[in-house]
């Protein structure tokens, strides 16, 4: 296996990994190498998120680059809030 230095880690971020290791019950060198494997290794792009997933969902819908058109419902109406 092959070794890798990082160097100049932000201490907040060193901090966060730290807290992670420990949450995880792992060292923080076990939980480096996992993030970066889960990272790195992602082969599936919708893999990548909810809001990436939402848009695969609707990437084949016609027109779907179009604005929607605003229409207000005139039966909402505005409250008014004594000041």
């Amino acid at each position: 296996m092959a070794q890798l230095l990082i160097r100049q880690i932000d201490e907040d971020v060193k901090e966060s990994l730290r807290k992670r290791a420990k949450r995880n019950g792992v060292s923080v060198e076990a939980e480096a190498r996992a993030i970066l494997r889960a990272e790195l290794l992602r082969t599936d792009p919708g893999e990548y998120g909810l809001g990436s997933k939402i848009a695969a969902l609707f990437r084949d819908v016609p027109d779907n680059n179009e604005p929607f058109e605003r229409k207000l419902d005139q039966s909402v109406r505005r409250a008014k809030f004594d000041e």
